[in-house]
């Protein structure tokens, strides 16, 4: 249990950092001189462009990474807890594996989610 603990507290530091991150990266600001040329406007336009898709692929990386990574711990969870189950009473298999099928399932789909919001971050935003 204290190993899920330090992990959840993990994790939610690295929340707090990439929010951060995210909040303080497109503060990218010149303060130069008003008088700039066309040229200068549009290589400046770029790499404005390349930080924000930069930040779109890694804010997709770390929404997708960490679902996938929470949801495998839960589904590990849930299938050894339920052979737990099975063995102390083997004549409740059955109950036991459609709960844990339907556990499984529930948990899928929040990693599937995430993936659809990863994937709207990088083409919609």
């Amino acid at each position: 249990m204290k190993l899920m603990k330090k992990a959840l507290i993990t994790l939610l530091l690295l929340f707090v950092a990439f929010g951060v991150f995210s909040a303080v990266a497109p503060a990218s600001v010149s303060y130069a001189a008003e008088e700039t040329t066309a040229t200068e406007e549009t290589e400046e336009a770029e790499a404005a462009e390349d930080n924000s898709t930069a930040g779109k692929a890694i804010a997709a990386a770390i929404s997708i990474g960490i679902a996938a990574g929470l949801g495998t711990l839960g589904m590990g969870l849930c299938v050894g807890k339920a052979a737990e189950g099975i063995a102390r009473q083997p004549e409740a298999e059955g109950k036991i594996r459609t709960t844990m099928i339907l556990g499984i399932v529930f948990i899928e789909t929040a990693v599937l989610y995430a993936l659809v919001v990863s994937i709207l971050i990088i083409f919609v935003l």
